[in-house]
């Protein structure tokens, strides 16, 4: 198969099961010209060199006209100089060097979350790990974190559901409706955060909206209104669907793997170690799609020209024989994990932190309750989106769970 064509069949629902041959087939070119004249580049090196490249840009009106034009960019679609400001600000209520115990400090209410989870599963019998755990879990943490009141957590999941739903349309579904439906999602989650907001002016206490709203010691700061709420709904969307994901392809490869799983059950301080080898392995994150060229770039033997578009396929680098031994083995005691599962330069995922101590929590307990487990669907259905690739639904049977 020609490289000019392999993006396109990587991108069918049909390659979501294993996307991983055509992602081998596509590095044999590094940087490949694909048939809408946008380039795709798939090796870890050239991948690592253009996530640092200043002259690749994240602004895309196309991508918030998606979103139905009534919001400006969150800091994830914006370039340097207003992304460091906007990041600079909501990083210093999130973690180091103003809030470095933040996350640290949510482990007990994220271990509790995990227990009322397992223990809502029935003695014996039948899970959807993604419907029952892997979906409801980074949500709740994620209202804990912006100060979300607990009543109204419901609501952030339907919300988290929508939203996702609009821009991971199923297979066979007009996407057009589904964007539509997600601007109207947008519009309510962002006039609830408005109301949250302007109901806990002044508290310091309450969460991260809070603390944000209230911050007018930063340089820069505070965030405007609109920037504030923008950057909660990224957090949402961002911080809960690849959390989501990463758990639920964590139970899936350790479950291919009943070694890999005894182990972590054996040996719980393995599991950092294991979750950063697993976001090498099952990036949460495979794609970034539509980067642009704002001058010619040379890498890879080939020249991008300014104005192209450009798809970095993170998921493809992390499995480049040329930067990891057996690429294709899952091996947490690998002397290499460097992985490109969260990004890298400026807009390296701003919530990694958090995701890593979820999965690693989740994974953990997991192992340690589920007496027997096994897989009731291998391939299991896949959501429809190949840059945030991740089972739908993942049915698992065991025989009971360990007090």
């Amino acid at each position: 198969m020609g490289g000019e064509t392999l993006m396109r069949k990587i991108l069918d629902y049909g390659s979501r099961a294993d996307p991983y041959p055509l992602y081998a087939e596509l590095r044999r070119t590094p940087v490949s010209r694909q048939e809408d004249g946008s380039y795709a580049v798939s090796t870890y090196h050239e991948l690592l060199a253009l996530l640092h490249d200043p002259r690749i840009t994240s602004t895309h009106k196309d991508r918030e006209e998606a979103f139905g034009g009534q919001f400006p960019p969150s800091f994830i679609g914006m370039d340097p100089p207003e992304h460091d400001r906007v990041r600079g600000l909501a990083m210093r209520q999130f973690g180091p060097p103003h809030s470095p115990h933040r996350i640290h400090d949510m482990r007990g209410e994220m271990e509790a979350t995990i227990r009322e989870l397992i223990d809502a599963f029935p003695a014996g019998g039948e899970i959807d790990v993604v419907d029952a755990f892997a979906y409801p879990f980074p949500v709740t943490v994620i209202c804990r974190l912006l100060g979300v009141p607990h009543e109204d957590e419901p609501k952030f999941r339907t919300w988290a559901d929508e939203l996702v739903a609009s821009i991971d349309p199923r297979p066979g579904e007009d996407p057009s409706v589904r964007l539509r439906e997600g601007a109207e999602t947008r519009r309510e989650l962002a006039l609830y955060i408005n109301d949250l907001i302007e109901n806990g002016a002044g508290r310091s206490d309450g969460g991260m909206l809070f603390r944000l709203a209230a911050d007018h010691d930063a340089e820069g700061g505070p965030l405007s209104r609109v920037e504030l709420v923008v950057t909660a709904i990224l957090l949402l969307i961002a911080g809960h669907e690849t959390t989501v994901n990463l758990i639920a392809n964590g139970v899936l490869t350790l479950l291919r793997r009943p070694d890999q799983w005894e182990r972590l059950r054996r040996e719980p301080e393995i599991a950092p170690r294991l979750v950063e080898e697993l976001l090498r392995f099952e990036p949460p994150a495979q794609i970034i799609l539509q980067r642009g060229a704002l001058a010619d770039i040379e890498i890879g033997g080939v020249t991008i020209p300014e104005g192209s578009v450009v798809a970095m396929v993170l998921a493809s680098g992390n499995r480049d024989p040329k930067r990891f031994t057996d690429p294709d083995e899952f091996d947490p005691d690998r002397p290499d994990i460097e992985h490109l599962g969260f990004g890298s330069g400026v807009h390296s995922c701003f919530g990694a932190p958090l995701a890593r101590l979820e999965a690693q929590i989740a994974l953990t307990q997991l192992v340690r309750r589920l007496d027997n487990p096994r897989l009731l669907a291998d391939p299991p259905p896949y959501r429809s989106s190949a840059v945030l690739r991740g089972p739908r639904h993942l049915p698992v049977a065991f025989d009971r769970v360990l007090p």
